[in-house]
């Protein structure tokens, strides 16, 4: 397909927006589903895990391909728990647009933010779907003025919402939708997938509100469209094709946000959605061509949206299945078919594509061919992880990997008999090759193994995926949090070895520093210039301080906020070997953390709970006696949103504590916020000492 006529979003939201029935709608309304799919009743189709659908929530980014008006809409829907945020990254990162759905009670909340934040860092391009408008308390307004006030996004109003008037019992009925840009009034049959859009006489209870903000609308898109600026000026009605291009234009240029409602779970408002998806958000052809950089001399390369360019393409996900991986990629140049062979300038190897998958949740449509422009699934592929590059061997490129968070809680696993040990292994292994993480290490003193991840859920989930999934019974420790071990004060090391080793003279001197760097979460090894470090051997040498430096001189915990800076050494030529350099750079590593000054550090966590006001005063209490830092509270109304930080280690089981201080009629999120340095006296006060 004209990659013109492609639209690769992504719909993201704030848990329990209305994300998957927004997904489910789109899925009956474009006639690839013939049943409406609900989260309540299990039957989602993009929520097709077993975990998901008990739970329901979403838990991993589900793909499928819709058609609507001769376009083809690749969407991704991705889930709203920030203990699965890697699944937002990882599609971010290769989408061309979103949706952000929003509650039209709660407006902007933690996740909102959180999920934003990533479109930003990726320069994705989106409109707001103020979903649940048949709420009590619904309002469409003030969300998307809350986007601009929280966000501060230029967010503007594009429809407006119809209802009845209402009735004794308080209640009000939505009925209709206008869009601002036609005045056109849009009703829709909810059992069905008719919707019209008709010119109808605007009800006068609404007409001042729908003209006063038509005449913003345009007033806003005038500001830097000349055509238009004349029709405005002039008191003449523009034609609608010029508002829509201008109004597109400024989406995809992100300085406006278009604000659009709806109510997904009466399949109210998803037609107009669709619309805005293919006129508003970019195809392909719209964006920059993609950069990366040559593996081989690192200059900066270019490659366009273009079937006959050399190609390149960005493995963003992988699915572990009992016959090998179904890797998913986005392919930003050329194009593939079954039996190509792709170069992976990671592993210097090539890759041959056994099948090309066009995803429908979990079920793939085998295609012939797939080009710029396609996300598709690729089978075959043995030794490509998530975030490499797969191109052309005579044309290389390497893209921008993926930026991939530290996890922050840990728990201790054991096989139930020693007969599954080999089979815990093995699950557990495929659960973090498809999930970066999700993270898993053997103590080398007990044997036993350790597993990493980013909440209580996270963990939770992966417990209950060996049972259903590996039918695998496994005994867990309970949860403790991901501390680390940080540099305070730095210092230098430095190590001569000369041994035989099998007979063999060895030779290797090391001399290093350690240099406090608090932007890094993992350690950095430099090499200073006119380090007589054989070059040889430095890759050697930078994987042993990379695994050397896992295991902290304190505690055991992982080192950060260290650079590891090589600044001398010797050489023999007769002797040199790369096992002496290895051996001689980890005791200088060792020397140098003797002398160092290292602290421990916790994780931080952010949260955002919105409670009723008759409970927040309660709420604050309990987090006073946690040691949160409450930073600000804001009134919304008939809640109260209280935003601060907390150290992880005081928030264990706290969604039921929060229910119960609230009647369970609160909702609170957390999201990573950096370390936290414990204090020497609040280490001796939970009796930790130096070791």
């Amino acid at each position: 397909m004209d990659p013109a006529r492609i639209r690769n979003i992504g719909i993201a939201a704030h848990i329990d927006a209305g994300k998957t029935t927004v997904s489910e709608r789109i899925l009956f309304d474009t006639g690839v589903e013939h049943r409406f799919g609900n989260v309540d009743e299990g039957t989602t189709v993009l929520d097709w895990m077993q975990e998901e659908r008990e739970r329901g929530i979403t838990i991993t980014a589900a793909a499928t391909s819709v058609p609507w008006r001769d376009h083809r809409i690749q969407l991704i829907d991705t889930p709203g728990h920030v203990d699965f945020g890697i699944e937002v990254e990882r599609s971010m990162r290769v989408l061309d647009g979103a949706v952000l759905v929003l509650d039209s009670v709660m407006g902007v909340q933690a996740q909102s933010e959180a999920v934003w934040r990533q479109m930003k860092r990726h320069h994705v391009p989106y409109v707001a779907f103020v979903n649940k408008l048949d709420k009590l308390g619904a309002d469409y307004l003030r969300v998307a003025t809350d986007l601009q006030k929280r966000l501060g996004e230029p967010a503007i109003p594009v429809q407006y919402p119809l209802y009845s008037p209402a009735e004794a019992s308080g209640g009000r009925t939505l009925r209709g939708l206008v869009d601002l840009l036609s005045l056109a009034t849009w009703t829709f049959e909810t059992e069905h997938r008719e919707a019209r859009a008709q010119r109808l006489e605007l009800p006068a209870d609404a007409r001042d509100d729908v003209l006063v903000l038509r005449a913003e609308l345009l007033e806003k898109l005038a500001e830097d469209d000349e055509e238009l600026l004349g029709y405005v000026t002039e008191g003449r009605e523009p034609p609608l094709g010029t508002l829509v291009a201008a109004l597109r234009r400024r989406t995809i240029a992100g300085t406006l946000v278009p604000v659009l409602c709806g109510a997904a779970q009466k399949n109210f408002g998803i037609h107009p959605l669709l619309d805005a998806v293919v006129d508003l958000l970019p195809s392909p052809l719209d964006l920059p061509p993609v950069k990366g950089r040559d593996p081989e001399i690192g200059d900066e390369v270019l490659r366009p949206c273009a079937a006959d360019a050399p190609f390149a393409a960005l493995a963003f996900k992988l699915q572990a299945l009992p016959h090998g991986d179904l890797t998913f990629v986005r392919i930003y140049s050329g194009s593939v078919e079954p039996g190509a062979s792709l170069w992976n300038p990671r592993t210097r190897k090539f890759e041959r594509v056994a099948r090309i998958l066009r995803m429908h949740a979990q079920a793939g449509e085998a295609v012939a061919r797939a080009s710029a422009g396609d996300i598709v699934a690729l089978t075959g592929l043995k030794a490509t992880a998530t975030g490499d590059t797969l191109c052309a061997k005579d044309a290389p490129v390497v893209l921008e990997r993926l930026e991939v968070p530290e996890p922050v809680l840990s728990l201790v696993i054991e096989p139930a008999s020693s007969a599954d040990r080999d089979k815990l292994r093995a699950a557990l292994q495929r659960l973090e090759h498809e999930d970066p993480t999700f993270r898993l290490r053997e103590d080398p003193e007990t044997g036993q193994w350790l597993v990493s991840g980013m909440g209580e859920l996270h963990l939770e989930v992966a417990r209950h995926r060996l049972v259903t999934e590996f039918q695998i019974q496994a005994k867990t420790g309970a949860p403790r949090v991901a501390y680390r071990e940080a540099l305070l004060v730095g210092a230098r090391g430095s190590a001569r070895l000369e041994r035989q080793i099998a007979g063999k003279d060895v030779f290797g001197a090391v001399d290093l520093e350690l240099v406090v760097a608090p932007d890094l979460d993992r350690p950095r090894i430099d090499w200073a210039p006119g380090c007589l470090v054989p070059e040889a051997f430095r890759r050697a040498i930078a994987e042993s301080l990379t695994l050397e430096a896992q295991t902290g001189p304190r505690f055991g915990h992982p080192l950060v906020h260290v650079a590891i800076r090589i600044v001398g050494g010797g050489t023999d030529p007769r002797r040199d070997a790369e096992m002496g350099f290895v051996q001689a750079a980890s005791q200088a590593l060792r020397q140098a953390l003797q002398e160092a000054q290292v602290g421990l550090f916790e994780p931080l966590m952010a949260f955002e709970i919105q409670s009723p006001a008759d409970f927040s005063s309660g709420i604050i209490a309990d987090l006073n006696s946690r040691k949160a830092s409450v930073e600000d509270v804001r009134s919304d109304g008939p809640y109260r949103t209280i935003v601060g930080t907390v150290p992880l280690s005081r928030m264990f089981g706290y969604s039921t504590a929060v229910r119960s201080l609230s009647q369970g009629r609160a909702s609170f999120s957390m999201t990573p916020a950096g370390l936290r340095h414990i204090p020497e006296d609040e280490l001796a006060a939970r009796g930790l000492v130096w070791t």
